[in-house]
């Protein structure tokens, strides 16, 4: 979503580098340019304004002017004011009641109950937590179904009492859970095409009855500056503790996110990443701050790759530092790279991915099913003992994977030249051009 946003201020971001002193006249050229950029992602034009009349104001400060490195100081000016736009620290979620309970809305098509799964999702593998999720639109058809179906799906047990009151449905939701000993009940509200009188009164009633701890409105970040509205709608009769914007890997422009925060007070907490059950990350403002001016995001690189690390991987991993690696440990990390998503998103999380040309980088998911199947082919023992692969071997193994005995050695002179990297690597003796 922010990939436009973030090439224009990069491009920005690499003109302040070239100026060897910052003046007025060249920090006016290039606040024009910052307008231009937010204003062009449809962020609101009142939160242009005053983001634009903040950095202006701290560039022409004592702090920058007399700086030995000014452009250091107006970039890291930039990113903090940037990072106060999205909501300065990270807000995390209700925790310490028993049971926390949770209150979703939001309108039709805004993802609500399949997010709904994925919260619940990340909260289990995340926090170790148990949650319930209860199903309270009785309007829209088959919403109970989608639900039961995402539950079975993620092992996640839902409460439902079919077309019944949500009122009674979340009263009796909440004494089950509190006897089943449940962390967090997750509620399920009913959508409309648009706010109305009868959905708020509903809404009102189930917040009375159920005293929750979060209320998230759940919005889809792809409707622009439309969604300002509906935040406030929302806000003013319910009172929200804060947002998910569903939808953040879609290709829209991005300005809601960048506005959100600002306009209506309310704290951003989670977003849309993918459509998979595990596409649903924290919002942390400095992270994505760092995204946007291509300075990187390695603590979500670290994060994703704890989620998926084991115990096989490790030992293997340490093989491979010391250089004393077979394909069976090959194989092994390969499978652990797959688990963390699509190689291009984690790529993106670079610092200096746009600047390397990386950022626009399409990696086939083919070709790595490709390397996959050639090892599968392989035996343990060939595996373990890559220099037996002989002719008739390879032949064998092509054969098998149903690729080409060229392919079968270009992956076998890739391990050779890693093996080779690594051991360098450990001796010291890798030199590198900077």
């Amino acid at each position: 979503m922010f990939e436009n946003l973030g090439d224009r201020l990069s491009s920005v971001v690499n003109k302040i580098k070239g100026y060897g002193k910052i003046t007025e006249d060249n920090i006016k050229d290039i606040t024009k340019e910052l307008r231009l950029a937010l204003l062009e992602a449809d962020v609101n034009y009142q939160v242009v304004k005053e983001f634009i009349n903040n950095v202006k104001q701290r560039a022409l400060g004592e702090e920058v002017l007399k700086s030995l490195k000014p452009s250091e100081m107006f970039i890291k000016i930039v990113k903090d004011e940037l990072i106060e736009l999205l909501g300065g620290n990270q807000k995390p979620l209700s925790m310490d009641k028993n049971p926390n309970i949770l209150m979703l809305v939001g309108l039709q098509g805004s993802g609500k109950t399949t997010t709904i799964g994925k919260l619940g999702l990340l909260l289990r593998k995340k926090h170790s937590k148990k949650p319930l999720l209860v199903a309270c639109d009785i309007y829209r058809p088959a919403a109970i179904d989608q639900l039961k179906q995402i539950g079975r799906e993620l092992n996640i047990e839902v409460y439902e009492e079919g077309l019944n009151n949500p009122i009674n449905t979340v009263t009796n939701a909440i004494k089950y859970a509190k006897e089943n000993k449940f962390d967090y009940i997750l509620i399920d509200t009913a959508g409309r095409l648009q706010i109305d009188l009868e959905l708020m009164n509903e809404l009102i009633n189930i917040k009375n009855v159920s005293n929750p701890d979060e209320i998230l409105l759940v919005i889809d970040s792809t409707m622009g500056q439309d969604a300002i509205n509906v935040i406030t709608g929302f806000n003013e009769k319910l009172n929200l503790t804060g947002a998910i914007l569903t939808k953040l890997d879609g290709d829209t422009k991005g300005g809601v996110a960048l506005s959100v925060r600002h306009l209506t007070n309310v704290d951003i907490k989670y977003v849309g990443t993918s459509e998979k059950m595990d596409g649903l990350e924290a919002f942390y403002p400095d992270r994505m701050a760092s995204r946007i001016l291509d300075m990187g995001d390695i603590m979500s690189m670290i994060e994703k790759a704890e989620d998926v690390i084991d115990e096989e991987s490790i030992k293997s991993a340490k093989k491979m530092s010391s250089g004393k690696f077979d394909l069976e440990d090959f194989l092994i990390q390969f499978k652990q790279i797959k688990k963390l998503g699509p190689l291009e998103n984690i790529i993106k999380m670079l610092p200096q991915a746009k600047k390397m040309g990386l950022s626009n980088i399409q990696i086939n998911p083919k070709d790595i099913a490709h390397i996959e199947a050639i090892i599968l082919s392989m035996t343990p023992y060939e595996r373990k003992n890559p220099s037996v692969l002989k002719a008739s071997r390879k032949i064998r193994i092509a054969k098998g994977s149903g690729r080409s005995v060229e392919e079968v050695n270009r992956l076998l002179k890739q391990f050779d030249q890693m093996k080779i990297m690594m051991q360098k690597l450990k001796s010291g003796n890798l030199k590198f051009p900077f």
